[in-house]
């Protein structure tokens, strides 16, 4: 099994990490908090020129095809320039859709795929087993929701939006009620696929996550300097970024094996792996950063305020230990 990316798919990550880096994603996210979506869809658009959304569609409804390994490697990137929006949930919901074409219920694919592909539409979803929010309701253009009989419906306006600790990821209950699209086994089923793909990408944009919480973490002990000396030459100091690394390093091939198998627990052990590693990373950083470490003005706390909702997004710690723990004593 390789643990590794290929020479393509190293190029592709790299070339989001240039486009996000040329792209002014903090204003972006400060704007998306307070309601302004349209530098955040600016960013979303130069995404999807990238193909990026295209790696989780069928290539009948202008996909690419379903590819996971590459599709994390991109989330990897969105994570560590801390891109806004229901990136996690448009991709999901694509899966989700590409599944049921599959399944035979050509309509819904035929009708929303080609627009998340290129970008020009965002989706909200809820699914069985993810949650009882909904992402980004007032951003998106459609609003899906699967039920635990298998209804799947595109929903209606959604209620009032819910405080997150990340301002700008907008949480609201979904719509009671909507068009139904399709029903049966074959949409449960479809909602399944889609969950596990959407625990895979939160892991992966935890682990971008983390890992630009502790490269800005290490930047600023080496500058911070305390009784004449850089605090990044403190013992203490470099334990705690050492074992800040090694978390994430012990995700990264729990994340790579997870998007090879898409096996549930391997997909589990792999959110809570580089969940609790990014959550982890967060602590840190705000410990050694010190009271500066606080201030919203600080771009680090874009970040800082991702770590905990990623985390329990689309599957708590509990909820990916359960799941663990039922494969294994089966």
């Amino acid at each position: 099994m390789r643990f590794l990316p290929t020479a393509e798919q190293s190029d592709f990550a790299r070339t989001l990490h240039g486009l996000l880096g040329a792209s002014d994603v903090p204003a972006a996210v400060r704007a998306w908090g307070a309601g302004d979506h349209g530098p955040g869809r600016a960013v979303w658009s130069r995404l999807a020129g990238t193909g990026l959304f295209a790696l989780a569609a069928d290539e009948a409804y202008d996909g690419v095809g379903l590819l996971p390994v590459e599709l994390a490697l991109g989330f990897v990137e969105l994570g560590r320039a801390g891109v806004p929006g229901p990136v996690v949930e448009t991709a999901a919901a694509a899966v989700l859709l590409s599944a049921l074409g599959e399944a035979g219920e050509e309509g819904p694919a035929k009708r929303f795929l080609p627009g998340l592909v290129a970008g020009e539409a965002l989706a909200a979803l809820a699914l069985p087993g993810g949650g009882p929010y909904v992402l980004d309701a007032d951003a998106a253009t459609y609003c899906f929701t699967v039920s635990q009989a298998g209804e799947l419906r595109l929903g209606g306006d959604a209620g009032e939006s819910l405080r997150s600790t990340d301002p700008a990821r907008r949480l609201s209950r979904p719509a009671a009620q909507g068009e139904l699209l399709a029903a049966g086994p074959p949409v449960l089923e479809a909602a399944g696929t889609a969950l596990g793909w959407a625990r895979l990408l939160t892991a992966a944009q935890c682990l971008g996550v983390g890992e630009a919480l502790l490269a800005s973490t290490v930047q600023y002990v080496k500058q911070r300097t305390q009784f004449g000396a850089p605090i990044g030459g403190f013992q203490a100091v470099k334990h705690r970024l050492a074992d800040t690394l090694l978390a994430l390093e012990f995700a990264r091939p729990l994340v790579w094996a997870a998007a090879l198998g898409l096996a549930p627990w391997e997909v589990a052990a792999a959110k809570l792996a580089a969940g609790e590693a990014a959550y982890a990373a967060a602590m840190t950083a705000l410990q050694l950063h010190g009271a500066v470490g606080y201030t919203e003005e600080l771009d680090l706390s874009l970040w800082l305020r991702k770590a905990r909702p990623l985390r329990d997004a689309w599957g708590s710690p509990s909820v990916c230990r359960a799941a663990v723990l039922r494969d294994r004593e089966r």
